[in-house]
């Protein structure tokens, strides 16, 4: 079927994207991925945009609605680029993120009739983000614009509170506002470089109630930072700590490398597991505390450790996996580049009188390679990596070491089933996958997965 921009076609949504748009295909040929879209749904559509295999598209009008379709019940939704599900069920969107993985499972991994438990169910679908990162911009008429980018852009969308994320945040936004309106800073303009103020970013501990509030700015001072403080005090319960985050590069990167505590403290302390946790801004932390809870239980319970094995942690951030399993281990080595986070993980290993754990500050290619070079032979390897996956060599380096077990936990089934096939050529079989819903209402889904090294 030849199509051209602006056609108006005909849709049966049969699916979803990766990125949660749905997908029908124009006279049952090409491809239309289409926002907004629930599977199920009979649509005309417009055609916006044609690329050589696919187009995308957008809803003119619902001819039958999918019995999965609710009302929307966020103010900026489809503006908005982070939520994708807001339009369908909780139940059809498990369904479809459950979908996804075993698509990627088979089609990238090369998987048949993969062993795939029932994606686990978050118990709270609003309010579970524990971080938020808000880009800060200027108002036609001059106020301070507050909330998030539409989705492939860097234009702000507005929004004085999100429904994934905890009220108290909204608190912290109105007191950052009236900060502006009483200090005549400055906002950073991408476009020259100049100004002051970049983002928000804001952190709770749900497990404590303490919250962060973290102002990103392109300098090491603010106009009446004292104010600032006065204002979040007074504005944010629980609030523990008020920092200036330093980010003078011309990045899309948010935080910059130095932080300075303008009151309280720098870090946060959470519960998890039964442990107490040290967070600073800089540190990765999972943002839904008590799917977290439930992962890192798979995760442990994928490792089967007994109380006398090693175990290597790659990718380890503050130290929160191998720390929830080191009680049952021999020895816990973790692994991690950002020098914050490996900081947090050693003071996280005192604060709960764990001896048998050691965290090193090195990229996990590299490090995996010289604990091989001194003999390591890890009973267990953990690896939790970012949304790209392991780096190239990384499947080989950890192969050479021949664990028993590798339990891999991932952001992205398409990186985490590419990844599965190289084990599986260097001796590693899959056993299970545990999809977790960590990202209610978004298109994102976590997953653990066992392999097992085979005997020769």
């Amino acid at each position: 079927m030849k199509l051209k921009k602006n056609d108006l076609v005909e849709l049966e949504i049969t699916g979803y994207t990766a990125e949660g748009n749905g997908v029908g295909r124009a006279g049952g040929e090409l491809a239309v991925f289409v926002p907004g879209a629930a599977q199920g749904d009979r649509l005309c559509v417009r055609i916006v945009k044609l690329a050589k295999n696919f187009a995308f598209g957008k809803i003119e009008k619902i001819l039958a609605s999918s019995p999965d379709r609710i009302e929307q019940d966020c103010p900026v939704f489809r503006q908005c680029g982070g939520c994708a599900f807001r339009h369908i069920a909780y139940e059809a969107e498990l369904r479809a993120k459950e979908r996804r993985v075993r698509d990627a499972l088979e089609r990238i991994g090369g998987l048949e009739n993969a062993e795939l438990r029932p994606i686990m169910r978050a118990d709270q679908t609003a309010g579970y983000r524990n971080k938020a990162q808000l880009p800060l911009g200027r108002s036609a008429s001059g106020e301070l614009l507050m909330g998030f980018y539409a989705l492939h852009s860097h234009r702000i969308v507005a929004c004085s509170g999100c429904l994934l994320q905890p009220p108290v945040f909204s608190q912290a936004m109105q007191a950052v506002k009236q900060w502006f309106s009483q200090s005549g800073e400055s906002v950073y303009d991408e476009q020259t470089g100049r100004g002051t103020l970049r983002h928000l970013y804001l952190r709770q501990a749900p497990g404590t109630g303490e919250v962060l509030a973290c102002v990103v700015a392109n300098g090491s001072r603010l106009k009446k930072e004292q104010l600032l403080v006065d204002c979040l005090r007074g504005g944010v319960p629980g609030l523990s700590g008020v920092l200036l985050n330093i980010n003078r590069k011309e990045t899309n990167v948010v935080l910059g490398p130095e932080c300075r505590v303008l009151w309280g403290k720098g870090v946060l302390l959470d519960c998890l597991c039964g442990l107490q946790f040290e967070i600073s801004p800089l540190s990765f932390y999972q943002v839904n505390h008590d799917q977290a809870e439930r992962l890192y239980e798979t995760a442990a319970e994928y490792a089967g450790l007994s109380g006398g094995e090693t175990l290597l942690d790659l990718y380890c951030g503050t130290g929160t996996i191998g720390l929830s399993m080191a009680k049952a281990a021999g020895r816990v080595i973790g692994v991690e580049l950002v020098r914050e986070a490996v900081e947090n993980a050693r003071l996280n290993a005192r604060r709960n009188e764990i001896e048998n754990a050691e965290f090193y500050c090195e990229d996990a290619g590299a490090a995996a390679v010289r604990l091989r070079e001194r003999g390591l032979k890890p009973d267990v390897v953990v690896l939790d990596p970012p949304r790209k996956g392991c780096g190239e060599s990384l499947p080989e380096t950890v192969a050479r070491m021949a664990p028993g077990k590798i339990v891999y936990v991932s952001c992205d089934p398409a990186t985490l089933a590419r990844d599965i096939k190289r084990f599986s050529g260097l001796g590693y079989r899959f056993v299970e996958a545990a999809p977790v819903d960590m990202f209610p209402r978004t298109a994102h889904v976590e997953t653990i997965v066992l392999l097992q090294r085979e005997t020769l």
